[in-house]
């Protein structure tokens, strides 16, 4: 069975930096890619990041492009997403996704397995 499990959230000042980790376990397919979303509340599941298997790919949304850095070590089953100059918009919960078929989409129902979530509040 698929596991995605995120860590890293937190409280942090405007301005600061948040570095989230998601650790894959159980078998998602030979290259896979990985997708960062959140969701704020009272607001609808919104595209952060995605990278390819190999790290070549990388896509980002609009408000976070130049701010954050999606990355993975597939050694390690493992996807990142460094945030800096965190801004209060920002926060919201962070699920990280897999996409079997290996390409990045901002579109969710393209990805087949997503973890729990992390918090991420960042304050004025």
């Amino acid at each position: 069975q698929v596991q995605l499990v995120e860590s890293g959230g937190g409280l942090v000042q405007a301005g600061g930096s948040l570095r989230l980790s998601c650790a894959a376990s159980g078998r998602i397919s030979s290259t896979y890619a990985m997708g960062w979303f959140r969701q704020a509340p009272g607001k609808e599941r919104e595209f952060v990041a995605a990278i390819t298997w190999s790290g070549i790919t990388t896509s980002y949304a609009d408000s976070v492009k130049g701010r954050f850095t999606i990355s993975r070590d597939n050694a390690k089953n493992t996807v990142y997403l460094q945030m800096n100059s965190l801004k209060p918009e920002d926060t919201a919960v962070y699920s990280c996704a897999a996409n079997s078929a290996d390409w990045v989409s901002p579109t969710p129902r393209v990805y087949h397995y997503w973890g729990q979530g992390t918090q991420v509040t960042v304050s004025s």
